[in-house]
């Protein structure tokens, strides 16, 4: 199962629009309906403030939407504490309080989180200024984390 983040469905209908690539679009179609790209409920709602055509869209595809249950915030709770986020004091360009129940979601449900937050080869030295997917690397939490153009090279699927 892929989990979606806000960035990737956004980067995604951004720079693939459906005009232009409809065989990709019905091809996450077809993800969608077979529940293999889902969205944390937290995200939907971020999706549907950033970007209602998105979101019309992937709500008419009926996509399998996770609310935060007590394990992913219990989850939460522990990668705030390994990151070291106190007093709920995020940094401005990192994780905020829905990233870190983004990846809990991933983790507690077992998918790989598709996030095109940019990557953090170097991690910041406020742990405030941390990124979806450096948050994703750490030892501590261990998820599976890719793009949007990792997810469609990996599947393999050719859309002509």
């Amino acid at each position: 199962m892929l989990i979606l983040d806000t960035s990737s469905i956004v980067y995604g209908w951004d720079n693939y629009p459906i005009k232009h690539f409809p065989k990709l679009w019905e091809w996450l179609s077809i993800q969608i309906s077979d529940d293999l790209l889902v969205i944390p409920s937290i995200a939907a709602q971020e999706v549907n403030n950033v970007s209602q055509e998105c979101w019309d869209w992937l709500d008419k595809q009926s996509i399998k939407q996770f609310p935060p249950t007590n394990a992913i915030l219990r989850e939460a709770s522990r990668i705030k504490s390994v990151i070291g986020i106190k007093d709920d004091k995020y940094g401005p360009t990192g994780v905020g309080e829905n990233d870190i129940i983004i990846i809990s979601t991933a983790k507690i449900h077992g998918g790989i989180l598709i996030s095109d937050e940019s990557k953090q080869p170097t991690l910041p030295k406020n742990p405030a200024n941390i990124k979806i997917p450096a948050v994703c690397d750490l030892p501590q939490v261990k998820q599976p984390c890719i793009n949007f153009l990792e997810y469609i090279t990996s599947s393999n699927a050719v859309f002509g």
